[in-house]
């Protein structure tokens, strides 16, 4: 880090002792921190909590003292040492048009389960304690499909060690069990990944962990214990010497690790709690129990348009999304087929308005501060088509609705895919050699093409058959040609 040899050397850091300090255009907690108390603790403190969930909770302290956040660092030290010398608070960078500074002081505890695993364990039996949540990416829950992977190191170490965990799973599980040997209510446990059915997923590796410990206790988990679902959504770009730099200057002392991320935040959770909850509403949380529709309305609007504009703005030569957004014709055609072609085939949640969270989304497309690559939102198009675009158009068939719209993103992939393995350029996707064999096979005649992509079971099984299917795709990619900027321009005004 560019500032930790300032930080040795400064005479100022971010605490609770310089908050009065700072500039009144930073905007501080709205509660005194040291009338809070921990009732969450939260498994993974990275970036993407403390620019999220954390900020949520942040807003609901100054009510609800009750909900301040213990920290729990599974594998990475650099979080408490960046934070323990600060109290706990950090700043937020909102990147916008405009960006703003916020400090969060939701954090009271930050610990690094290594080197405390005792403190972890005592947080978790405490009373206090009414709510765990978690985001330790998809590797954390040590998963083999829908179930625990047993033989997972991981696992294996915390069966064999109950006591002194490693994983967030036995962590969950040790807590759980010294609450239920002492008599104690349980506390919820929360899913904040992005996994479909993450807090049903979670449940089933939980009681399949504590069923080998002792049945009974399994037995207790399943009947007491609440887990959640939830999605959430956010961009976060990483914290880099830049931010650093600016919040020194606009702060005037040292933060030591500042996270930033775009105005726009969502966070759905099933209310299904089981020892109280925090007023989350009031924040701006969605309280639903159709997380799965949420689910679906974001695949579908935002993931969608984002394929969308990573195959199409790359055969544009594109670099980012907010660049994509600034070409007229490519950001008309995406903002109608959101409108017009997908909306139309969505099943939303009770309550959800789509076009309000369409305009949303167009909005933070063209979020100039946010460099989003196409590059990368490209990668893995055989996994992200199926469940972004195909589904809809399945539906969108089955309703004897028009295609023509969703074939063409559809089509430009693979045109993206011909463009790279024509010119040498491995994809970053599971189906790489087979998919950079059709490309380099493939010509202009869209027939023999598009059946050679549709003998891809893992991505067209369900539509391959169905000869509108068929036909529309066929033409979508026919009328790009060669996939020329100006041919897919004029696809685009049509």
């Amino acid at each position: 880090m560019l500032m930790a040899h300032q930080v040795s050397l400064a005479t100022s850091r971010l605490s609770d002792a310089t908050l009065p300090t700072l500039p009144p255009e930073v905007a501080p907690p709205t509660y005194n921190r040291s009338d809070t108390r921990i009732g969450i603790v939260h498994i993974g403190v990275g970036a993407f909590h403390r620019a999220h969930q954390a900020v949520y909770v942040d807003g609901l302290l100054a009510d609800e003292p009750e909900w301040a956040i213990c920290g729990v660092s599974l594998h990475s030290i650099e979080v408490r040492d960046a934070l323990r010398p600060q109290d706990g608070l950090y700043t937020l960078a909102l990147l916008g048009e405009h960006s703003s500074l916020r400090l969060i002081g939701a954090l009271k505890e930050v610990l690094y389960a290594r080197e405390e695993s005792h403190a972890v364990l005592e947080r978790l039996a405490d009373s206090s304690t009414r709510l765990v949540t978690l985001t330790i990416t998809e590797k954390g829950y040590c998963l083999a499909g829908d179930e625990l992977d047993l033989a997972h190191p991981e696992i294996v170490h915390d069966l064999a060690s109950p006591d002194a965990p490693l994983g967030a799973i036995g962590y969950v599980v040790a807590g759980l069990r010294r609450r239920w040997q002492q008599g104690m209510a349980p506390y919820t446990v929360l899913s904040c990944d992005n996994l479909p059915d993450n807090g049903g997923r979670l449940r089933r590796a939980v009681l399949q962990y504590a069923l080998r410990i002792d049945p009974a206790l399994k037995d207790w988990i399943e009947a007491q214990v609440a887990f959640p679902r939830s999605m959430v959504d956010s961009i976060t770009p990483a914290t880099d010497e830049a931010l650093r730099e600016q919040v020194f200057a606009q702060l005037g002392c040292i933060d030591a690790w500042p996270i930033q991320r775009e105005p726009y935040s969502q966070w759905v959770v099933e209310d299904r709690f089981c020892n109280g909850r925090p007023g989350f509403e009031r924040v701006g949380v969605t309280m639903s129990n159709d997380i799965a529709g949420y689910d679906r309305a974001k695949l579908r609007l935002l993931n969608a348009p984002h394929s969308a504009l990573a195959y199409l703005g790359s055969l544009l030569e594109i670099e980012t999304v907010a660049d994509a957004m600034r070409q007229p014709q490519l950001a008309g055609f995406v903002e109608r087929l959101m409108r017009e072609h997908i909306a139309p085939n969505l099943d939303p949640p009770q309550g959800f308005d789509a076009q309000a969270y369409i305009g949303a989304i167009l909005e933070r497309f063209r979020n100039p501060a946010i460099r989003h690559k196409l590059s990368q939102i490209a990668w893995d198009g055989s996994q992200k088509l199926p469940v972004r675009l195909l589904g809809t158009i399945a539906d969108a068939l089955a309703a004897d609705r028009p295609i023509d719209a969703l074939c063409l993103p559809v089509a430009a992939w693979m045109h993206f895919v011909r463009r790279q393995a024509n010119n040498g350029v491995p994809l970053v996707d599971p189906l790489d050699k087979v998919l950079s064999d059709i490309g380099c096979k493939a010509t202009s005649d869209a027939a023999r093409d598009v059946a050679a992509f549709l003998t891809l079971d893992s991505v067209f099984s369900s539509l391959s058959g169905d000869p509108r299917f068929v036909g529309a795709l066929r033409d979508a990619y026919a009328g790009f040609g060669d996939a020329t900027a100006s041919a897919v321009l004029r696809v685009l005004t049509v």
